[in-house]
């Protein structure tokens, strides 16, 4: 389910399993997401992702990668990124995302090992594929971290936390070299484009325009048209509309506001065309949505 609460600048805000510990642990499967595909988001937090079984893509900024089973991921902080199924395979993964805060034990330490590595514009990602090198270690901190979570230990936090150290020193070392490299990529177009997508955000009530939309990112109609291309393989305004969707979706779900007072809240001014993207998008009706989505909430 789509996470609404977004700061300021419009990155995710991630709801940890611990609110005094900035780490999140999660086992999925694509096809609880509409469409089989995550929205495109941000955070702060590092993210590492381990394919159990069945593959995924997995797009970062303007990139695209082939996740296979077993394959382990590293996203770095504040990268534009999603998952999704290209042909609809199902995928069973770990998500584990902490906040690069959590490795601040010691100033000298922080600033030495990790601030180089996630301030570092040509370091987006580390993907470990099966046979790469060093694989094996990181699937295993990855597993660990898991088994950490599920087996729910006393103070289970702080070996989860060591393990992240372990994580860190292996990329570490194996990417230093990185760290003496001039910038590769230019982000002026990724940062605008983070830019567009919070004034969305911000606005997703309002009628939005593909003026407004370049307007926010102080450019014209046609390159905005083109940076959401590269980014997000779609238009400005189906991107808008596919996430007033999925607010739409939660509040289905998760409130007892009637099908007419969402779509208006969500930015749809007219019911009927609310009601045609809802089941182009989803394969239901409002209204059949909100009935399965209320009887899987009752028990028994």
């Amino acid at each position: 389910m789509i996470n609404t609460d977004i700061m300021q600048d419009a990155s995710e805000i991630v709801h940890y399993d611990n609110p005094g510990v900035p780490l999140y642990i999660r086992t999925g499967i694509l096809s609880n997401y509409p469409d089989m595909k995550a929205l495109c988001h941000w955070h702060e937090d590092i993210e590492l992702i381990y394919v159990i079984e069945g593959e995924m893509n997995y797009r970062i900024n303007d990139r695209d990668i082939l996740l296979k089973e077993k394959d382990c991921l590293v996203v770095n902080s504040r990268q534009l990124h999603y998952g999704y199924a290209h042909l609809r395979r199902e995928c069973r993964f770990i998500c584990i995302l902490f906040h690069p805060g959590l490795l601040n034990a010691s100033p000298k330490i922080y600033q030495y090992y990790v601030a180089p590595f996630i301030e570092n514009k040509n370091i987006a990602y580390f993907h470990y594929a099966a046979d790469s090198a060093n694989h094996e270690q990181v699937q295993a901190l990855l597993n660990r971290i898991l088994l950490l979570k599920t087996e729910e230990k006393d103070a289970y936090e702080l070996e989860a936390i060591s393990t992240l150290y372990l994580l860190w020193r292996i990329l570490f070392l194996q990417h230093k070299s990185l760290l003496e490299q001039e910038p590769a990529y230019d982000y002026s177009d990724l940062t605008l484009q983070k830019k567009m997508v919070s004034y969305i955000y911000e606005h997703y009530q309002d009628t939005l325009t593909l003026d407004a939309i370049a307007a926010s990112g102080n450019i014209s109609r046609s390159k905005c048209c083109i940076i959401f291309k590269r980014y997000l393989r779609q238009s400005p305004i189906d991107f808008a509309n596919k996430y007033r969707l999925e607010v739409s979706r939660y509040l289905l779900a998760n409130t007892r506001s009637s099908i007419a007072q969402i779509a208006v809240s969500c930015g749809f001014n007219h019911l009927s065309y609310f009601s045609k993207l809802f089941c182009r998008e989803y394969g239901c009706t409002p209204t059949e949505y909100r009935k399965a989505a209320h009887q899987a909430q009752t028990p028994g």
